[in-house]
């Protein structure tokens, strides 16, 4: 029985859209495209453009002395050159080429950046040799190459052994030493890290080649006038049985001529007894 009321349905239909949502939900849609663009952009910048240009920070360490121009000449980078072009591991062999530099890391940060880091060559024995007609101090590095003439204010040259015997003619910078000699100078440059008081003890070293293959060491210590003769090896072993016999001999007042380590056990011929 109906009592003559009419009831509508005033709520909205399921699924029906709020308009202000619509216009809502389109401003969020073109927001989210911008920015996929914006950021596709920045994508394609960062990735595709800025490695193929030219680099914008080039840094060069560790041997202040060297003339930049040079450096860079020698790896191959130029005002052209971006973080795509520069071969890294190529740079780093070329770098080493150049006699001051014992070894050289390339290192590429992305997008525009490189930095070269230069190990220098370290002297671990001098010798003197007449160049231009004087008489000037020639420094080895541990691989037995020619990479300094001349006196350095930043070489101790104190603490280096003086090495004679080895000389060929025309000594130039840059040049390495015959392959016989390689192992020498290796021991010298363990030594020299691992134990430079000792290494403080040897005035001179003296390389006397065989007759017909290799070559013997004799030692010359800076506190008493002996030759020793080791072989062609030296190592910390051998010198400190050389002092240990040295300081025997000061305080029993005994000067020997010559002290050999060559058979393993020491030799010695005496030359005269103090007192």
């Amino acid at each position: 029985m109906s009592d003559g009321y009419v009831f509508e349905n005033t709520l909205p239909e399921y699924g029906a859209k709020n308009p202000g949502h619509s216009k809502l939900d389109k401003r969020i849609k073109w927001l989210l495209i911008a920015l996929a663009i914006i950021l596709a952009g920045e994508l394609i910048w960062l990735l595709g453009v800025t490695p193929c240009m030219p680099l914008s920070v080039i840094d060069i360490a560790g041997i202040p002395e060297l003339d930049r121009g040079a450096v860079l000449n020698k790896a191959g980078i130029g005002i052209h050159s971006s973080y795509m072009t520069v071969d890294a591991r190529g740079t780093e062999l070329a770098l080493m080429s150049l006699y001051q530099v014992e070894s050289a890391r390339v290192v590429k940060q992305f997008p525009d950046t490189v930095r070269i880091i230069l190990e220098p060559r370290k002297a671990v024995a001098l010798s003197l040799a007449t160049v231009s007609g004087r008489i000037e101090p020639v420094f080895f590095d541990r691989y037995g190459v020619v990479y300094k003439i001349g006196e350095d204010p930043g070489i101790n040259m104190g603490t280096l052994p003086i090495i004679s015997g080895i000389f060929v003619e025309d000594i130039t910078l840059g040049m390495r030493l015959p392959a016989q000699y390689q192992r020498f100078f290796t021991d010298l440059g363990r030594l020299n890290s691992s134990a430079p008081e000792l290494m403080g003890t040897i005035s001179e070293i003296r390389v006397n080649r065989k007759p017909y293959d290799g070559f013997e060491l004799a030692l010359y210590p800076v506190h008493y006038p002996a030759k020793i003769r080791v072989g062609n090896e030296l190592t910390t072993d051998t010198i400190r049985y050389m002092l240990l016999l040295i300081d025997v001999f000061i305080k029993q007042g005994v000067v020997v001529d010559e002290i050999d380590f060559r058979t393993g056990t020491a030799s010695y011929k005496k030359e005269a007894i103090r007192g």
